[in-house]
């Protein structure tokens, strides 16, 4: 999967939605009923770190024309939806 270009979109999209994940359904709760913020710095930094590298890896196969502008910005966008990267990788899977 880390072979290509589209791979790596895909393998860092699936990481970085379990991250954004993560911080939704687990850190935000934490912060919020069990008075714990630092689930939140923790996990989103992390989140922050996996985003930029998701967005790297977009950058990378849209400049080398493995990605379209299109499906370079429906990637971007599925990032800023809960489980869009998952969508978006069975749509990178299927062609």
């Amino acid at each position: 999967m880390i072979n290509t270009p589209v791979g790596r979109v895909r393998l860092s999209g699936i990481i970085e939605g379990t991250s954004f994940l993560i911080l939704l359904g687990i850190a935000m709760p934490l912060k919020y009923a069990a008075d714990l913020p630092e689930a939140v710095s923790v996990v989103g930094m992390l989140h922050g770190i996996l985003f930029i590298l998701y967005l790297i890896a977009i950058a990378h196969a849209f400049l080398i024309r493995h990605l379209s502008f299109m499906k370079s910005l429906l990637a971007v966008g599925a990032a800023f939806i809960p489980f869009g990267p998952f969508l978006l990788d069975k749509k990178l899977r299927n062609g």
